[in-house]
């Protein structure tokens, strides 16, 4: 059974997070210190709207830098690799079809979704149905609106 802390990411995305919790480190949550400083110096603070929006700001960025920190500290990189097995898995690019349509999808892990690119996480009620299943076999997904069967078409 999977750790429930891993994070699964690609190696681009993984490279992506770590730019931007750079970013936040070096860059962003310093110059929110800084305006946060000057906006302490203009003196009444109950009524200085540039100090209370810092300190949100302040608030938001340290919260977004612990976040990244999870992720990458407990990242288990996939990659998009051709699967052999002929079973959905991370990573797995896959077509399917539904009432005479057919979608295609790509599983990634949940920091990577992206519905318009057919990009669904492994998390997903949609991604999990899938997993471990291979090329012919139908996969039924209960929504909101009932239950939707899917005809796997294909697996790469």
């Amino acid at each position: 059974m999977d750790d429930p802390s891993t994070q699964y990411v690609s190696a681009t995305s993984l490279i992506t997070l770590t730019k931007e919790r750079d970013e936040l480190k070096d860059t962003k949550i310093p110059e929110i210190a800084k305006r946060i400083d000057e906006a302490k110096q203009q003196g009444d603070l109950s009524e200085n709207a540039e100090y209370h929006q810092a300190r949100e700001d302040m608030s938001w960025a340290q919260g977004r830098l612990q976040e990244l920190e999870q992720i990458i500290n407990n990242a288990q990189i996939f990659s998009h690799q051709k699967n052999k097995g002929g079973v959905v898995a991370l990573g797995s690019n896959l077509a399917v079809m539904m009432n005479g349509q057919t979608k295609t999808y790509t599983i990634v892990g949940p920091h990577e979704i992206n519905p318009a690119k057919g990009f669904i996480s492994n998390e997903s009620p949609l991604g999990e149905a899938f997993l471990g299943h291979g090329e012919g076999d139908e996969v039924e997904v209960t929504v909101p609106s009932g239950k939707l069967v899917y005809r796997i078409v294909s697996v790469s």
